[in-house]
């Protein structure tokens, strides 16, 4: 082998080499960043830490909306099976209300209250997100047309 081939096997050994390094760090950053979705029974169920970020969706339970100061508000978040405790603090959409579909983004706390940083209602009577609809189905609480 002369020269000329080692240094092009060189280069085609380093261009690989930093191509599978790029695609690693990719992908490392990526894992980091993804939202994962939870329903309620899948928090009751224990399985999430405290302080890790994800999605929870469902219903917002009747009767748990309460309003305090500074645009705090709280309610509960159900699958039919299981209930989360939601706090935020700001404005909730303007479709937001009992009984209709929710899905809040942020963590929890250490004593199991879902602290949200985004609420986000369902925009029209027959949108509801694919997550939050297979969690309803499972939990026997979803019927076609809703």
């Amino acid at each position: 082998m002369n020269s000329k081939k080692r240094r092009r096997l060189a280069f085609a050994a380093a261009l690989v080499l930093a191509g599978g390094g790029g695609a690693a760090l990719a992908i490392t950053a990526l894992n980091q960043n993804v939202e994962f979705f939870k329903s309620p029974s899948d928090i009751a169920a224990g399985h999430i830490a405290p302080g890790v970020f994800f999605r929870v969706g469902g219903l917002v339970a009747k009767g748990s909306v309460s309003h305090g100061e500074h645009g705090l508000v709280r309610f509960r978040v159900t699958d039919g099976r299981n209930a989360v405790p939601v706090e935020y603090t700001g404005v909730l959409p303007d479709l937001f209300r009992e009984g209709q579909g929710v899905i809040a983004i942020g963590s929890l706390s250490p004593g199991g209250t879902f602290m949200a940083n985004e609420i986000l209602a369902k925009h029209d009577a027959k949108y509801m997100p694919p997550d939050v609809v297979d969690a309803l189905k499972r939990a026997g609480r979803w019927k076609e047309g809703q």
